[in-house]
């Protein structure tokens, strides 16, 4: 069974930063695509960043140059720095994992973690 556990969430005051990790286990279809969405009361997932087995990544605009996204299906893990939060980043945040890119931009996801919450605010 494959499990996604996600950490380090937490509230941190604007300008703040945070560091959310993700460690898959159990057997999962290789290689694959490995990233985070969040989501706020009321609205859909949104696709912040992903990162493929090649270590290609993506950034959603709203977090370009203020987010790094690091691992990969070769380790089975994917980190995602925040820097300069802002209080709209407040967010659930979910790791997903799913087999290629186009999957993950589609919102076509395997896997999903439990989610871990983020709020930004002083």
């Amino acid at each position: 069974q494959v499990q996604l556990v996600e950490s380090g969430g937490g509230l941190v005051q604007p300008g703040g930063s945070l560091r959310l990790s993700c460690t898959a286990s159990g057997t999962i279809f290789s290689p694959y695509v490995m990233g985070w969405y969040r989501q706020t009361p009321g609205n859909e997932r949104e696709l912040v960043a992903f990162i493929t087995d090649s270590t290609r990544t993506y950034y959603v605009d709203a977090v370009k140059g203020r987010a790094s996204i690091s691992g990969g299906s070769a380790t089975n893990t994917v980190d995602l720095q925040m820097n300069n939060l802002k209080p709209e980043d407040t967010a659930v945040y979910f790791c997903a994992a799913a087999p290629t890119a186009a999957n993950v931009r589609n919102s076509e996801i395997q896997y999903w973690g439990q989610g871990v919450q983020v709020t930004v605010a002083s």
